[in-house]
């Protein structure tokens, strides 16, 4: 199962790669949204994992583009520190799947992923 992780924090970004590559997973890693999405359109992933915020493109602009505009269905988990409960309404309301508050616990991350992609651990 190949997944994107989009996340400008380099120590998440690099803790939870490592996390689900330990779980099996291939994870290609971008810490800007821009790079992200270029990957997204150029290759074939099984899920989208992607922080709100992140330079370039946010992860809702990402989310957006990818329901609106490339019409994929694929599983998409957004990640925020946002406590504000507008921001995980509007998550979905433009298609995202799963909403996780920061700080992310690995194992919480690892069941909603299995959930989404049908999968066991």
């Amino acid at each position: 199962m190949r997944i994107i992780l989009a996340e400008d924090n380099d120590i998440l970004r690099k803790s939870l790669s490592f996390f689900l590559e330990s779980k099996g997973f291939s994870v290609d890693q971008f810490s800007d949204g821009k790079d992200a999405l270029e990957a997204i359109e150029n290759n074939t992933y099984n899920l989208i994992l992607t922080d709100i915020n992140m330079p370039g493109i946010s992860g809702m602009e990402i989310t957006q583009y990818v329901r609106e505009t490339l019409k994929s269905d694929i599983p998409v988990i957004i990640l925020t520190s946002s406590g504000v409960e507008q921001t995980e309404l509007d998550s979905f309301d433009i298609g995202a799947n799963e909403f996780i508050a920061k700080p992310v616990s690995p194992a919480v991350l690892l069941v909603r992923i299995n959930k989404l992609l049908n999968t066991r651990a």
